[in-house]
């Protein structure tokens, strides 16, 4: 066995490579366990078989063939027959970072209630934007997120004040971006006793939580670290999809539906619908293939240019004459090598790292009116409509309500069983625990030599505005081995990007 502090690596007979998660016992020797309390709840009496074996494993790729090698699995998420703490000692806390994201609230809940009706738990903090720890104090500052640590923003939950959060949108925590400093968190995580440690948020967020396990792991403390990845552009890797994205594609379809009307009730009408996706079409490329309205789908991962021959403006054209209107969408992440030509854009980046964007809609739209009127050849009705943060500000739908539950539960079996350094994800259909450090390793995109770009091309029936390089370059990059978004690796044909 290998092992890292984030990572344990088990190795087994036919190329089977388990990618484990920390354990307490790890750096913490001697600790006591407790009968699981969902021997005697009556929600679990009638399971049949209820406490996960400690084998059990899911795998990471699930097409093979008959010589393949066993390959990478993860440790199946779920309740453990003993688990690491007694239910009346553990203080738990919840922070939510980053954007906001459909089923935000939902996944709170669901801790909250989690850890009580299933383990009796009820000593559990929220981070919050406002906190009522000090509301004299003039130490207490409207911050959330990690800030809210160290500003010491907290508020008590208990399942009847999280009830009916799931209904509404955003986070009833609040969230911030940056300021992150991770012995100060930690300082504060000792010094109130905290025991378990829930952070909701995307890449960046969980890259702060791998560095306050490092740290806790560090001073020997006995608290579990644990995250529930959150991106609406479904740009973490290895887990099938995130939570909200569902949601997100569902309601995109409004702003697509709006800008189809908008161009069909006009003479040589254009619609443009800007969606999420800074680095990942994930958004832009399921919305289309749900719609059947859109006429081109843009993407950060795929390349394209306006002018000359196969470029946008002359597929523009054609579309035009043919149909006479078409409706574009536009990820915020695509083109934007484009504008950075055209406005001499610098690289600033917001509090998270992340680069701040140019508005790729407004440009194209313009780009779009400055052609057609220099051409002269016909005049267009141009509508632009960027629906984002109506998107990412509505609760989530009953898909993603499900999935937010199994997440958050899950993520409370694994603490309670003594797991840490870990997020709870879905793997090929199956709730696991992922090392930190996977996730954090690479981002999520789409690969267009996938068949699944193949058959978004093959609805619109728009060019795939890919030279010969772009081609070539395209090929190197590695597909990922999920099977839910990759159309390679399929399993169900009732799921997304089955065969």
């Amino acid at each position: 066995m290998e092992s890292n502090n984030q990572m344990k690596v088990v190795t087994g007979d036919a190329g089977y490579v388990l990618e484990d998660v920390p354990h307490l016992s790890d750096y913490i020797p001697d600790l006591p366990t407790y009968p699981n309390p969902l021997r005697s709840n009556p929600a679990y009496s009638v399971v049949k078989q209820y406490f996960v074996h400690v084998d059990d494993t899911v795998p990471q790729k699930i097409v093979v063939h008959k010589d393949s090698p066993r390959g990478t699995h993860f440790r199946r998420a779920g309740p453990r027959q003993k688990v690491y703490f007694d239910s009346d000692e553990v203080k738990a806390c919840i922070v939510t970072c980053g954007g906001l994201c459909p089923g935000l609230n939902t996944v709170i809940r669901e801790i909250v209630c989690g850890l009580s009706y299933m383990y009796g738990v009820n000593n559990v903090l929220g981070i919050d934007l406002r906190g009522e720890d000090n509301p004299d104090s003039a130490e207490m500052e409207y911050q959330g997120g990690y800030k809210g640590f160290y500003a010491r923003n907290t508020i008590r939950l208990t399942p009847k004040d999280v009830n009916d959060i799931h209904k509404r949108g955003g986070t009833i925590l609040g969230t911030s971006r940056g300021g992150y400093e991770t012995s100060k968190i930690v300082d504060s995580i000792q010094d109130r006793g905290i025991n378990q440690v829930y952070i909701i948020g995307g890449d960046g967020t969980q890259k702060g939580a791998a560095t306050i396990y490092e740290e806790v792991r560090r001073r020997g403390l006995k608290v579990v670290v644990a995250g529930i990845p959150k991106t609406i552009d479904n740009d973490i890797p290895v887990i099938d999809r995130s939570f909200g994205f569902d949601t997100a594609v569902e309601e995109a379809q409004r702003a697509i539906n709006a800008a189809h009307v908008e161009a069909e009730s006009a003479e040589n009408g254009v619609g443009v619908v800007k969606l999420m996706g800074r680095n990942s079409g994930f958004i832009a490329m399921y919305a289309t293939l749900a719609s059947r309205d859109v006429d081109c789908c843009l993407i950060p991962e795929s390349p394209f240019y306006l002018e000359g021959e196969g470029g946008l403006f002359e597929f523009m054209e054609k579309r035009l004459k043919e149909n006479g209107h078409m409706v574009i969408v536009i990820a915020e992440g695509a083109g934007q090598e484009l504008l950075s030509e055209s406005l001499n854009s610098t690289n600033n980046q917001d509090a998270s790292g992340n680069k701040l964007l140019s508005d790729v809609g407004l440009w194209i739209s313009q780009r779009i009116k400055d052609y057609f009127a220099k051409q002269n050849k016909m005049s267009i009705t141009l509508k632009y409509i960027d629906p984002t943060y109506m998107i990412r500000a509505i609760p989530g739908n009953a898909a993603d309500n499900v999935y937010c539950t199994l997440l958050a539960q899950s993520c409370v079996h694994g603490a309670m069983a003594g797991y840490t350094g870990y997020v709870s994800g879905l793997v090929n259909g199956r709730q696991t625990y992922i090392p930190f450090n996977r996730i954090n390793e690479k981002q999520n995109k789409v690969v267009i030599t996938d068949r699944m770009w193949a058959r978004l091309l093959s609805s619109t029936n728009q060019p795939s505005f890919l030279g010969p390089k772009d081609v070539i370059e395209a090929k190197k990059e590695e597909p990922p081995q999920t099977g839910l978004l990759d159309g390679e690796n399929c399993k169900d044909n009732n799921k997304q990007g089955s065969c």
